[in-house]
Formats: C-alpha cells, sequence, structure tokens
C-alpha cells in the first residue's frame, strides 16, 4: 500500500511470491514463460504481478536463468569518440537483450603497473556475467591477456597484423584499410606524400593505421616521412600541426583521428598556411563535429557504436550458448570527402 508522504519501494520478486502463495522460483519461472507451471498457478502470479505493479528485471532473469545477464565493460577512457561509441553500441545492444551493463574504468593506464590492472579485471570477473575489454591502448590489452580463462569475454581490438585464431574472441573495425583508402585519396589529388601524426598504439608497436598510410606510400612510390607521435586530442594535433606548418614542402596530412586533426587545422592557421590551398589534412573516425569545421574535415567514417553492438552479440552467443566464438572484422571503412583535402599549391 502506498502511503502519502512514504516512498514505495520496489516491488521485489519475493513480494511476488508471497502475495501469489507461492515460492520465488515459481515467479521466475512464470514471468519467463517456463512450461512447467500450472495454469492456475501461473493465473495466480501473474495477478499478483499486475496487483503490485512488478517489473520484470534482470535479477528475475537471472534467478531463472542460472546465469547474470550483466555485462561489464572494461575501458582506459569513456570520452574519446571510438571509445565512447563503442559503448554506446554496447549499452544499446545489451538493453534490447534485457542485460544490464556496467563499466569499469582501468584506474591504471601505466601497463607497467601490471597488479593495478590485474586487480580490476579481478573485481569485473568477480561481478559475474560476461566481460568485454577495450584494447585501444596497452592498459586495455594488458586487461584482455589477464581475464581468467574461464570467464566468457570479447575484446574490442585494433585491426590485428595476421588473422587471430578461433581462440581469441576479438572483434575489430578495418582501420588499416581505413588509412590505406585515406592516404591514396590525398595522393591522387596530387600530393608528393602524406604526411602522418599518429594517435597512441595499444601496443607501443606500429599501429594498423600507420601501416596502411605507409602501404599507400609504398605502392604509390612516394617518399615515406617519419610519423609524428600526437596524443588523442587536439592539444596534441595542435603540437604536431607547429612543427608540420614550418616545413614548406608539407602540402598533405594525415591524422589519426579527428580531434588531432582539429588541432592540426589550428596550428595551420596560426602559421598562416591555408587548408586546403595550401595544405590538405584528412581526419579518422568521422566525429559528429567534423561536418561542421571550418573547413569541413575529409576524414574516413567508422562504425563504432555498430562495432560495439557487435561485441555485445559475440558475446550474448557465448553467454547464452547459442552461438561460438570467432574473431571478425565489423566493418567497412567509408571514405568521407569534404572540404579540407584539395590539390596542391599550383596544381588547382
Amino acid at each position: 500500500m502506498n502511503v502519502t508522504g512514504h516512498t514505495r519501494r520496489s516491488v521485489s520478486i519475493r513480494d511476488v511470491a508471497t502475495a501469489a502463495g507461492v515460492s520465488y522460483q515459481t515467479v521466475s519461472r512464470v514471468i519467463n514463460n517456463h512450461p512447467s507451471v500450472k495454469p492456475s498457478t501461473r493465473d495466480r502470479v501473474l495477478a499478483a504481478i499486475d496487483e503490485l505493479g512488478f517489473r520484470r528485471n534482470s535479477t528475475a532473469l537471472a534467478l531463472a536463468s542460472g546465469r547474470t545477464r550483466a555485462v561489464t565493460v572494461l575501458t582506459s577512457n569513456t570520452t574519446h569518440y571510438g571509445y565512447a561509441s563503442i559503448l554506446q553500441g554496447i549499452e544499446e545492444a545489451a538493453r534490447a537483450a534485457a542485460y544490464t551493463v556496467g563499466v569499469g574504468v582501468l584506474e591504471s593506464t601505466d601497463v607497467a603497473d601490471e597488479a593495478a590492472i590485474d586487480a580490476q579485471v579481478r573485481r569485473a570477473a568477480d561481478a559475474g556475467g560476461g566481460l568485454i575489454v577495450i584494447a585501444y591502448d596497452p592498459a586495455g590489452v594488458r586487461a584482455l591477456g589477464a581475464v581468467p580463462a574461464e570467464l566468457p569475454v570479447v575484446g574490442v581490438v585494433e585491426t590485428p597484423a595476421t588473422p587471430p585464431g578461433g581462440d581469441r574472441p576479438w572483434v575489430w573495425a578495418d582501420d588499416r584499410e581505413a588509412a590505406y583508402e585515406a592516404t591514396r585519396h590525398l595522393l591522387s589529388l596530387g600530393h608528393e606524400t602524406v604526411h602522418y601524426v599518429a594517435i597512441p598504439s595499444s601496443t607501443r608497436r606500429t599501429s594498423a593505421r600507420t601501416t596502411g598510410w605507409r602501404q599507400a606510400l609504398r605502392e604509390a612510390g612516394a617518399p615515406e616521412t617519419r610519423p609524428l607521435q600526437g596524443s588523442w586530442g587536439p592539444a596534441g594535433g595542435h603540437t604536431a600541426g607547429l612543427k608540420l606548418a614550418k616545413d614548406t614542402g608539407v602540402t598533405a596530412i594525415l591524422c589519426g583521428n579527428d580531434d588531432l586533426a582539429l588541432g592540426v587545422i589550428r596550428a595551420l592557421h596560426e602559421a598562416g598556411r591555408a587548408v586546403p590551398g595550401e595544405v590538405s589534412v584528412a581526419g579518422f573516425d568521422d566525429a559528429p563535429h567534423s561536418a561542421y569545421l571550418t573547413p569541413s574535415l575529409t576524414t574516413v567514417r567508422l562504425d563504432f557504436t555498430g562495432l560495439g553492438r557487435s561485441a555485445f552479440a559475440l558475446l550474448h552467443g557465448v553467454l547464452e550458448e547459442s552461438a561460438q566464438i570467432a574473431p571478425h572484422p565489423v566493418s567497412v571503412p567509408e571514405l568521407v570527402v569534404r572540404e579540407s583535402s584539395g590539390p596542391p599549391p599550383g596544381r588547382g
């Protein structure tokens, strides 16, 4: 009974069981349409559910299935566009499947701090259910490798250098191909070469994006320049852009993400170098702001939200014992040509 002036607590499955005169296991069977419940008992439980306003939740489903309908996502970042979009896709797919999602942010992003990362993995494992690890940086890679063998897990990773075996439950977007296509686009406009401002790699070695950029240069016989290491955000792009702006031979720049490109364009503007009149700039990811910059940004679109949905779908199949784990790429990159790319000076 709801008394004015008092907050009504949530109705639990045990409240329904008491009202219907049955066990809470029977209530679980009813709300999950289990065939072993007598029609009269089912009617009594359903009447109690209606009267009390009980809402089916993940706890009730877990009682019926013997499995925790929950997923924990481990990530070192929740704000950068790619990470945030993957989280969005996971949450959307999980919600549709009546799963809850928890997010564990890796408190230590220093891969040398193995004990701290391993402790966070253990805490996530203790929560039950399955685990998704966004392994776009060394801390994420370490966390993915520390997951206990018995725990269902899916990794969202950079494009692997070689196809992984079936025992590695990974999904990825083909960012090697994306960087290759973006570089080819800039070269096709007549630029002698394309300089590259890189995001950090998950392995601290050459990233898939760097590999795709370099492959396009080699196939075209274009000079290979040394990549500039940026960060994830505009500040890193700005620092790299100021260096590149001093070299008048630089006419095309590919950036490892759109935030880096934002910083590069600002640096070129401060140096008095027009985009795209003197220097063409291309980004990566097609973040929402990319179409609204001045000039609007040429970039490569990757479906990170779809990647998150696919990661959950893969894990869901394992948790529900309806599908086998298999590593696979998820999306084909799409080159989006906008105002920031054009022919080099004298070729327009």
